[in-house]
């Protein structure tokens, strides 16, 4: 079974607080190559709102792209598949990009969580500042290439087994 030809590529985060920026450059990096149709690239930044709206237009998968906290090696990938449940609920915000807080917007307006997908890349610094840190910019380049074989395995198949999700270490 197929995604319906449908993905959603997501980059999120804050450009103003460093490495948080990650999700943003990759996005500009995916709009200088061409996407399969169905597919939709859209920088989200900070405006998770926007994000839980546009998922209730029916899509297949989401590739959510975006920096995660302290847990490796600065400059590392990971890809890994989440569920509505793997997240915790969060309170209902406008203002806030928490993947909890947008799955649980979505929720309050009506929708479901498609098959979602998280390309995270390791962060070093958060602080404020504009500009990604040596080892997380170094990492786009690779995070863009992975943003094409993810969608791609997206629109082949349904099945999570098709992902590699701890391959993508870098």
């Amino acid at each position: 079974m197929t995604v319906g030809r449908r993905v959603l590529v997501a980059g999120v985060g804050n450009i103003f607080f460093g490495d948080d920026g990650f999700g943003p450059e990759v996005l500009r990096g995916v709009a200088t190559r061409s996407l399969p149709p169905g597919v939709r690239a859209v920088d989200f930044g900070i405006r998770g709102t926007h994000l839980a709206y546009e998922l209730l237009d029916g899509w297949g998968a989401l590739l959510m792209v975006d920096a995660v906290p302290g847990r490796g090696e600065p400059g590392a990938l990971r890809a890994f598949e989440v569920g509505p449940d793997s997240v915790p609920a969060a309170p209902l915000d406008a203002h806030s990009m928490d993947p909890g807080a947008v799955f649980g917007s979505l929720r309050a307006l009506g929708g479901t969580l498609p098959r979602t997908v998280v390309l995270g890349c390791q962060v070093e610094n958060t602080g404020e500042g504009i500009g990604l840190s040596p080892r997380v910019e170094a990492a786009v380049g690779r995070a863009v290439d992975l943003v094409f074989e993810i969608v791609d395995q997206l629109l082949e198949s349904d099945s999570a087994a098709t992902l590699q999700p701890d391959g993508t270490e870098g």
